[in-house]
């Protein structure tokens, strides 16, 4: 129950320590599949009746997940993991060199419709002290990744500025490098957003989709397909493969102005990938690793993909005022000389 990680570990400690911690996860990733694709049969159907630190509701394998995960990072070089479903960071070893948050399953509930889910995850070195570690920018992290649970499992690695693609083999058990040095493809002609929320967007949100569904005859003369899984993984896997952008912008309902993704480990480990793979990651006004969290759970929006799509993304925000007005009123509109 191995990744085969082909990096050189000697003389350099944390590299070996690092290596550790993903094959220590790639083992629980292993054991999770197998539940996952038992489905109804391995009896995690349905919601645990609990409710995770930021306000979502627990399903059984969440739990599974979660218990998977900080049992299989207790073997490993950690001195403490930030999961999603615990309020804090838990202490495993003070004395090891790294820090681990992650999303134990991240879309869980996209399972009942056998839709790719997944496992996001974070490594950073320790720094002066356990807690501030989690609250420096995603620039620190060492490593990230993602286990795809879908028609094959894979671990999209982010490592060593390189961005690898692994495939788990069910004959052997084991994970097995099938794709190296992934880059994503800048022919942006894919754009995905849950468009049922349109009348909740800010002005630049609207008016960059409207400039994507005016197609070859408008602003950026070409035509566009829409895709929307509602699986962060699935999407950001489909973006290194195919190209185009992802927006999962903050919006004027109550509880998503700042925007609903979490910071620490899903945009940092997500923006990791796609930045090694030559995309980029923004918040539309921030390049997301340049963010600090200033609490465990914090929310961001998340804009990422092929580089150009996110620069042209992150420019009709600077001179579009985010705008949060009723749905009848409009809402964009293009900064004076004086606002």
């Amino acid at each position: 129950m191995h990744a085969h990680l082909e990096w050189p570990t000697q003389h350099n400690p944390l590299r070996a320590a690092t290596v550790a911690v993903i094959e220590a996860l790639a083992g629980a990733a292993i054991e999770l599949s197998r539940i996952i694709a038992a489905g109804p049969l391995a009896g995690i159907g349905g919601e645990s009746g609990g409710i995770n630190p930021d306000g979502d509701r627990q399903k059984t394998i969440d739990i599974v997940a979660d218990r998977l995960m900080r049992d299989a990072l207790r073997t490993a070089p950690v001195a403490a993991v930030l999961s999603e479903e615990v309020e804090l960071p838990e202490t495993l070893d003070p004395d090891a060199p790294l820090c681990v948050a992650i999303d134990p399953l991240d879309g869980s509930a996209n399972l009942e419709n056998n839709i790719s889910i997944g496992t996001i995850f974070s490594i950073r070195p320790k720094g002066n002290d356990i807690i501030s570690t989690f609250f420096e920018p995603g620039t620190a992290q060492c490593a990230a990744g993602c286990f795809i649970y879908g028609p094959q499992t894979v671990l999209v690695l982010a490592l060593d500025q390189c961005v690898d693609c692994f495939t788990l083999d069910p004959r052997t058990g084991e994970f097995v490098l099938t794709a190296r040095d992934l880059r994503v493809p800048q022919d942006a002609k894919e754009f995905a957003i849950n468009a049922s929320n349109r009348r909740h967007w800010s002005g630049p949100v609207r008016n960059y989709i409207d400039e994507c569904l005016a197609g070859v005859n408008g602003e950026r003369g070409q035509d566009f397909n829409m895709r929307w899984i509602g699986s962060l993984v699935a999407e950001a896997y489909r973006i290194l493969m195919r190209g185009g952008v992802f927006l999962y912008p903050a919006d004027a309902r109550q509880g998503y102005r700042e925007g609903r993704l979490r910071l620490l480990y899903e945009a940092h480990p997500i923006a990791l990938i796609m930045e090694w793979a030559g995309g980029a990651a923004s918040s539309g006004r921030s390049r997301i690793l340049e963010l600090s969290a200033r609490t465990p759970h914090q929310r961001v929006p998340l804009i990422m993909g092929s580089a150009r799509a996110v620069r042209d993304v992150d420019a009709i925000h600077l001179t579009v005022e985010p705008l949060f007005e009723s749905s009848d009123a409009p809402l964009f509109a293009r900064r004076g000389l004086f606002r």
